[in-house]
């Protein structure tokens, strides 16, 4: 659901040629895509007003009505006169104030010679065209050889990835806010007598039924360190705000719980024999990983590869760390290694299943 950044009201969706658009019905504000905009406007201009929108060099009012950013207010000048457009570069949504648009130059369209189509096959007809011009915007985006922020440099370097998901939420991503404070919390004060607390609360794998299971739990909540404390955090954080949005709270928590469960089982199986704790949320977060990035195939996440930005569809993400969970895995069942990978695994395969069975459910609907 999109917002006038003015009125706060409902945008209603419409259709043309160009593609779709949302227009205020309180002030007649549009929004539009710039994949939309460039098959209407001048490329040239369109070109320079994204540029200039990325450039930091403008004041930032008001709130994208699709993520509710602040965007930018680019001066663009038309026949003398100074227009103040209004473009989100993190979902490509441009603002136009009403007659702004109506202001700007616009490309010849030739005129169809056969019979005048209808409404729903115009609109499907926008729908498929907005659908290529956003996938060829989406591969442009990821050859761009720079990030958008600063900051997200800092982030590769410690070798995590950088999300790219124009979807907005729909609702707030409580559980996951709550699963990471408890996380914090109870990692944190272990920390004062960190051996004892993961001896005497971390899941064995030869002693698995310990407290009747309990350990499959308490383990979860439990870290080796800052670091990894912080890295899981990021994960779920990056990963579960979107999961969750399209989950829901009942489902999010089960497809952890059980990607959780099934990461230690996997863990065991590797090892029936040790005696060494294993602990951390891995195994769950690497359920909600592998369903976002099935259920996001569009998404990208951006990352530092021999001294360069690149930016990659989260598909491939998943594919690369499978395979490097797949030689984690020997080596730990060699006895080379400590991480346990085949828990990342597990915890994976069981994320890989609830898209499957879920998927279904989001037949109907446009894919984001």
């Amino acid at each position: 659901m999109f917002t006038c950044p003015d009125c706060k009201t409902t945008l209603n969706k419409n259709g043309n040629t160009f593609g779709l658009f949302w227009v205020c019905p309180s002030c007649d504000g549009r929004a539009l895509t710039i994949e939309v905009i460039r098959k209407a406007i001048p490329r040239q201009m369109v070109n320079r007003l994204w540029q200039r929108a990325r450039s930091k060099e403008y004041a930032e009012t008001r709130k994208c009505p699709a993520c509710k950013q602040r965007m930018p207010e680019v001066p663009i000048i038309v026949k003398e006169k100074t227009e103040y457009i209004d473009v989100c570069t993190k979902c490509h949504f441009i603002w136009f104030d009403p007659h702004e648009f109506e202001h700007l130059p616009k490309v010849e369209i030739q005129k169809s010679q056969g019979p005048p189509l209808s409404i729903e096959a115009r609109e499907a007809l926008a729908r498929a065209r907005l659908d290529v011009l956003r996938t060829e915007q989406q591969h442009k985006e990821m050859s761009d050889s720079s990030p958008d922020h600063w900051w997200e440099v800092i982030i590769a370097l410690f070798g995590v990835p950088v999300e790219y998901n124009y979807t907005p939420l729909k609702h707030r991503p409580i559980v996951t806010w709550s699963l990471a404070a408890a996380i914090t919390l109870v990692s944190i004060i272990a920390f004062r007598d960190l051996s004892d607390t993961i001896a005497t609360l971390g899941m064995v794998p030869a002693r698995f039924m310990r407290y009747f299971g309990f350990t499959f739990i308490s383990s979860f909540f439990l870290h080796g360190g800052y670091l990894h404390l912080i890295g899981n955090l990021y994960f779920l954080m990056v990963f579960g705000d979107n999961t969750e949005d399209v989950l829901g709270k009942r489902n999010y928590l089960l497809l952890i719980a059980i990607a959780d469960i099934f990461g230690n089982i996997a863990h065991i199986l590797g090892s029936p024999g040790s005696t060494i704790p294993c602990i951390g949320a891995s195994g769950g977060i690497a359920g909600i990983m592998a369903y976002y990035c099935l259920r996001f195939p569009k998404a990208s996440v951006g990352m530092i590869c021999w001294f360069r930005w690149i930016r990659i569809p989260v598909g491939v993400m998943l594919a690369i760390w499978i395979i490097f969970q797949i030689l984690g895995a020997y080596k730990q069942i060699a006895g080379f290694s400590n991480v346990s990978a085949l828990a990342h695994l597990g915890g994976a395969f069981i994320g890989i299943l609830f898209w499957l069975k879920t998927r279904q459910s989001f037949s109907k609907t446009a894919q984001t």
